[in-house]
């Protein structure tokens, strides 16, 4: 499976996959009691083994412990999905996405600004 291939994620993936990246390293535990749903450790556990069958995750082992690690950062992340909205809805073109999210009022003068300058930045690297 490739880095573009990733399958989209299920409601309770997603809140799992936002608390691994707002909290780092997490045991199922850990994630389990922070939840807002009370799941048993049983299924935040299948959750995270089916996360890691995906390619968001990956473990180390602490003792016994499963520590459960996000394997890319969740920008990385948003920006598969966008590239795979992209190809879908506008044939690969990012101007006409970014075009939309202007009309929509999505993005304003400032917000472009700082786009553009992050993105001369990066052309410099």
């Amino acid at each position: 499976m490739t880095d573009d291939t990733l399958p989209d994620l299920g409601e309770l993936e997603r809140a799992v996959m936002q608390l691994i990246w707002s909290g780092g390293s997490m045991t199922a535990e850990a994630v389990r009691e922070r939840l807002p749903r009370r799941l048993k450790e049983s299924t935040v556990r299948t959750v995270l083994r089916h996360l890691e069958e995906k390619g968001y995750v990956t473990h180390t082992v602490d003792g016994r412990t499963y520590v459960f690690h996000a394997a890319q950062a969740r920008g990385h992340a948003a920006a598969r999905a966008v590239r795979r909205i992209v190809n879908w809805l506008c044939d690969g073109s990012v101007e006409e996405v970014l075009v939309g999210m202007i009309d929509a009022k999505m993005l304003d003068q400032r917000q472009l600004e700082v786009l553009a300058a992050k993105i001369k930045k990066a052309k410099k690297k």
